[in-house]
């Protein structure tokens, strides 16, 4: 395990969704439901064009909220509030995440394409509350999404941290190349490793994986 790669490390950036908890609970699967139906009824199409525009949508502007708001001039805020209206029930907590997320040195924060209060739910159900400094949603990117570069730039700037002495956890691998870019430590949580270039670690258990840094 690379302890020394990470020594630096001042301040340590985790996702949220299939990040701080399994895919295998799928949570998402949930919002996509919402989404879909969301879509549904603001642009009055039906389920497979709300689909597909779901889809084209996080392909192409990195998530469907933001492709609404830049073709359709949608507000953010009924939208997060509504697509995250979800059960936590298939989430458990995890006590060993808990004790090496507490262990970490320095600053500890979540950073979601989501919206802040759901993530804090999130966060409750997972027994991760009151382990981070600071939890930043989308609406603190003035509502732009990861992969985008300036995204970044505006959560680090509101949180001050420095991405030489940073590193980023994220389960979609293209939202790790700006941090990449700006020096972070990147690490891919994900069932499948992938091999781009902005990649630097990859691991399927991330409690497992800081737990060696700790050790």
């Amino acid at each position: 395990m690379p302890r020394d790669a990470f020594s630096h490390i001042q301040t340590w950036v985790f996702d949220l969704d299939n990040t701080l908890y399994p895919p295998s609970a799928r949570l998402f699967d949930l919002i996509e439901v919402r989404m879909t139906a969301w879509v549904m009824d603001e642009l009055s199409v039906d389920k497979a064009e709300a689909d597909r525009l779901r889809v084209h949508y996080w392909h192409t502007h990195g998530t469907t909220l933001a492709g609404l708001m830049r073709e359709h001039g949608v507000d953010p805020a009924g939208y997060l509030e509504d697509v995250h209206d979800i059960s936590m029930d298939s989430l458990t907590p995890d006590p060993l995440l808990a004790d090496t997320i507490r262990a970490l040195p320095g600053r500890r924060i979540v950073y979601t394409n989501g919206c802040a209060p759901y993530a804090e739910r999130v966060l409750a159900a997972r027994g991760l509350s009151n382990l981070f400094d600071a939890v930043y949603g989308v609406e603190h990117a003035e509502f732009l999404p990861k992969p985008e570069r300036a995204a970044f730039d505006t959560v680090f700037a509101i949180d001050g941290l420095n991405p030489t002495t940073a590193a980023m956890f994220e389960d979609d691998a293209r939202n790790l190349a700006a941090p990449h870019a700006m020096g972070m430590r990147t690490v891919h949580v994900a069932p499948t490793r992938d091999d781009s270039t902005h990649v630097q670690y990859h691991t399927d258990d991330l409690g497992g994986f800081l737990g060696a840094l700790l050790n």
